[in-house]
């Protein structure tokens, strides 16, 4: 489904029925990497997973400056747009993190309940190799035309080993011109250093709300040590799973999600 956001069409996947639970994606991704998942759960949630500004099949927003101030509000508004309840229950992946979990801390009375994989909100976090490229002008710009089939399909194996084929091939297909130059704004603008503060404000929220962890322990970006860091109730370790847990492991995922409605913690 497309919606308009002050002219800007955004892509949104909605099913099922229940309290609603909001998936945010990360890069190079789009709303599709929750379909797994949303099959599993959508009996018992209604399911929203918007492509992110940029990502997939939504425009871009123009002149956005990624701040975590307007990554939170642009979440907000993606919410109403899609009319989606309050409070909620958020699902975060990768840069889905900052984007979400910047959202969690303006609205906390909002969110009913969050899990987190592999994504970061600490201020000393170190980027990896494609981060430092693509924070890097020209070389950033250089690496984007150089995106092509096999050097994606490399790069992607090297986060997650156990992804087919045919999944990595989906990804790449959501690949535009200006999913390439979100990612080169995104990454130039969110450095490590914007979290300070609001990790403190986060890690509040997770002692007081049903929150947990699932983290692919193979993850070469984002190490298995912040998992912790969130301060979450639950933390599960998946010790054989790279960076896409979604699809590695989407009953693993689902299960946890059921298993915190059913509990509450």
């Amino acid at each position: 489904m497309i919606r308009q956001l002050n002219g800007v069409p955004i892509h949104f996947i909605e099913e099922g029925e229940g309290p609603p639970l909001l998936f945010l994606h990360g890069n190079p991704d789009s709303g599709d990497l929750w379909l797994p998942v949303i099959e599993r759960v959508k009996q018992s949630f209604r399911c929203f997973a918007p492509d992110l500004p940029g990502f997939g099949r939504s425009g871009e927003i123009p002149n956005f400056d990624f701040s975590l101030n307007s990554l939170a509000d642009l979440i907000d508004s993606l919410i109403e747009l899609a009319s989606i309840g309050r409070p909620l229950n958020l699902v975060v992946h990768d840069f889905g993190g900052p984007y979400g979990l910047a959202w969690a801390v303006k609205h906390a009375t909002d969110v009913s309940g969050l899990t987190i994989m592999n994504t970061t909100f600490f201020s000393d976090y170190r980027w990896h190799f494609w981060a430092k490229v693509w924070r890097t002008p020209l070389l950033g710009e250089l690496s984007m035309a150089g995106m092509v089939w096999p050097v994606f399909r490399r790069a992607i194996l090297q986060g997650s080993p156990n992804l087919t084929t045919e999944q990595i091939r989906h990804a790449f297909s959501m690949i535009t011109p200006r999913m390439k130059r979100t990612v080169l704004r995104l990454y130039r603008a969110v450095d490590p250093i914007v979290f300070k503060g609001w990790e403190d404000e986060l890690v509040s929220l997770t002692s007081r709300i049903p929150s947990f962890v699932l983290w692919g322990d193979r993850d070469p970006y984002i190490s298995r040590r912040f998992a912790e860091r969130f301060r979450a109730r639950k933390v599960v370790h998946l010790e054989n799973c790279g960076h896409w847990i979604p699809l590695e492991e989407p009953d693993r995922l689902a299960d946890l999600i059921l298993d915190q409605r059913k509990t509450g913690s």
